[in-house]
């Protein structure tokens, strides 16, 4: 039987608000250990804020990240998936998006994200990004 996105994806992911600045968002990342963050508007999904848009979308562009919202760089633009998916579908649809993660939704829910990685220890876990994604963290 195929595994599904629940099966693979990261529950209870965190989450921002549009006018939180760049400088808190990095702050979470910093702390949970993680790559990206859900911007939110109350219970509404927004998009996704990763490490690399801080880098390319504020850092190299001289925004301040103490004073500008993530409303200034985030990913608004999203594919959600459900938890349902097939993990072989979602990872379609990542490369067909050319994204690296997908915010998993039901019902009008976020349940979760899953990544790239995730997907790759899901489906070829001898693999040279499962290997690297299983890893642990070398901050």
């Amino acid at each position: 039987m195929a595994q599904t996105v629940r099966d693979v994806m990261s529950p209870a992911p965190r989450e921002i608000s549009a006018d939180d600045t760049i400088e808190r968002a990095a702050q979470v990342m910093r702390d949970e250990d993680i790559g990206d963050v859900l911007v939110m508007d109350g219970d509404r999904l927004l998009g996704i804020l990763t490490d690399r848009d801080i880098v390319v979308r504020a850092l190299a562009e001289d925004l301040d990240p103490g004073t500008t919202p993530v409303d200034a760089i985030f990913s608004g633009d999203l594919v959600t998936i459900t938890p349902d998916t097939i993990a072989d579908d979602a990872a379609r649809v990542m490369r067909a998006r050319a994204v690296r993660r997908l915010p998993v939704v039901e019902n009008g829910q976020v349940l979760g994200v899953v990544s790239i990685g995730d997907l790759a220890k899901a489906v070829d876990r001898h693999s040279g990004l499962a290997s690297i994604s299983a890893a642990p963290p070398n901050n």
